[in-house]
């Protein structure tokens, strides 16, 4: 696991002025949103995944799968683009992923993914914007 810091330091009132209140609520305060309510739930156009917060590059649509959880799933992120931190909130113990440029709370990655990596990074859309490839 990795307790990065972030790259981009910026209060509460300068976070709360760039994101919606759904974006501050799971990015910075690590929330989540409602399973089913994502727009990324069922994208499957080329492209990148990338952080609300920032912009930095996280996922590539090619990772994404349906996973059948109610939010957007990847196999795999763009390598260096997201850290991890233990999790031990409502009684239990998850891998947390948040963006490695912001630090913004992304979601949960989980052991019970498709090949070739068997891992589940379950991500709030709300966290997530999209930029389809340009033909």
């Amino acid at each position: 696991m990795s307790d990065e810091k972030a790259d981009i330091p910026a209060t509460d009132q300068e976070w709360r002025q760039a994101l919606t209140p759904e974006q501050f609520q799971v990015l910075r305060e690590h929330g989540t949103e409602p399973r089913d309510s994502s727009p990324f739930l069922h994208e499957k156009r080329d492209g990148t995944f990338s952080c609300a917060g920032c912009g930095q590059a996280l996922f590539s649509a090619e990772t994404k799968f349906e996973s059948g959880t109610g939010w957007p799933s990847f196999y795999r992120p763009i390598e260096h683009a997201v850290g991890t931190t233990v999790d031990r909130s409502h009684g239990m113990t998850r891998v947390e992923i948040h963006c490695s440029r912001c630090g913004g709370h992304l979601g949960h990655v989980f052991p019970d993914g498709p090949e070739p990596t068997g891992m589940r990074y379950c991500m709030n859309g709300v966290a997530l914007k999209f930029e389809g490839t340009k033909d």
